[in-house]
């Protein structure tokens, strides 16, 4: 299905959305997997500013999802590290 003007749809963000909510950080996951749904189906409704806004919002929750996920990671490693070196 295209539109009119030929355009595409812009970046769902929707792979990046289930990845970072299975392997990062589960609650703004989920809130980029909902903006990333959004965006096609406003597109193809005409919508093109919605899309647009939706793929922003899919973008920084997704992003948002991993930096939080990365970020627990580290604090993770490093209280094992120092939990490993503080042995009795």
């Amino acid at each position: 299905m295209e539109n009119l003007n030929n355009q595409k749809p812009t970046k769902t963000w929707l792979v990046e959305s289930i990845l970072v909510t299975l392997f990062c950080c589960l609650p703004f996951g989920i809130v980029g997997i909902v903006n990333a749904s959004k965006v096609e189906s406003r597109f193809y409704a005409g919508d093109i500013d919605g899309a647009n806004r939706a793929s922003e919002e899919a973008k920084k929750w997704t992003t948002v999802s991993f930096l939080i996920g990365l970020a627990v990671g580290v604090i993770y490693l490093i209280v094992v590290i120092a939990g490993a070196r503080i042995r009795f």
